[in-house]
């Protein structure tokens, strides 16, 4: 049995093609499973050991032999896998709402699977979660076939992150490719300025605003385009508003 496998990453691209497989785009973790004949690791999308963060999902993928799966690690709220809380439960080391979304399968008892087409591969994991009734915490990642601008627009209206499409007759790759295509929603919101503070690098921080139906809550943001804002200040401890980026 193989040791990591660097992973498959998706290419992004501003609308999605009309026909392949189409799968929601998670918020979360991507994470390798190592399943080995009832010993688990889970490892991260750069290979680091993360079998404790992860322990609960690695005991929950209880089948015999060897298997090595590809997917997400992920927290739920609302409907919807939210990255933030993902990060406040590994801070506290709670694992008590993690889900893993398993949507490949790149080795079975012996085989290496890579070469066989993508919908093949599907097909095989789906097979091993039905054969052992394998439960929450981990999911078998469902995909449409069809026009994935279609599932993309609505995805979209309902505050997805995105979709991700992939060709059904395309082997696993450890490279980024156009076997895997990702279209991400950018939700857009209106933040009034109210402050700012400057650096040893003359570079502001600026504080924003936004409003709830409970309370106000303050947030900065450095100036260089893609970084997150972080919260400055909130009017209330018992609600945490979590914003990934802004545009």
């Amino acid at each position: 049995m193989p040791g990591f496998i660097k992973p498959q990453l998706a290419t992004l691209r501003s609308k999605a093609p009309k026909s392949g497989n189409h799968e929601i785009k998670y918020d979360g973790y991507r994470v390798q499973l190592h399943l080995n004949q009832g010993k688990a690791k889970a490892y991260t999308r750069n290979g680091l050991d993360w079998t404790k963060r992860f322990a609960v999902i690695a005991r929950a993928f209880d089948i015999p032999g060897q298997a090595i799966i590809d997917g997400e690690v992920v927290v739920v709220l609302e409907g919807r896998t939210n990255f933030g809380e993902l990060q406040a439960d590994l801070a506290r080391g709670s694992q008590d709402r993690l889900l893993y979304y398993a949507f490949d399968l790149l080795w079975l008892d012996g085989q290496d699977l890579r070469k066989l087409p993508q919908i093949e591969r599907n097909w095989m994991l789906r097979g091993l979660f039905d054969a052992y009734e394998l439960n929450p915490p981990v999911l078998y990642s469902e995909h449409l076939e069809g026009d994935g601008q279609e599932l993309f627009e609505h995805a979209s209206k309902l505050n997805y992150e995105g979709i991700v499409s992939k060709k059904a007759d395309a082997p696993y790759r450890s490279d980024r490719n156009d076997g895997w295509l990702k279209v991400k929603a950018v939700q857009r919101e209106k933040f009034p300025v109210v402050g700012f503070v400057k650096d040893s690098t003359g570079v502001p921080a600026l504080y924003l605003v936004s409003k709830t139906a409970e309370n106000w809550c303050i947030w900065a943001r450095l100036a260089p385009a893609g970084r997150a804002p972080s919260p400055a200040k909130s009017a209330s401890n018992s609600t945490r508003l979590l914003v990934r980026s802004l545009s």
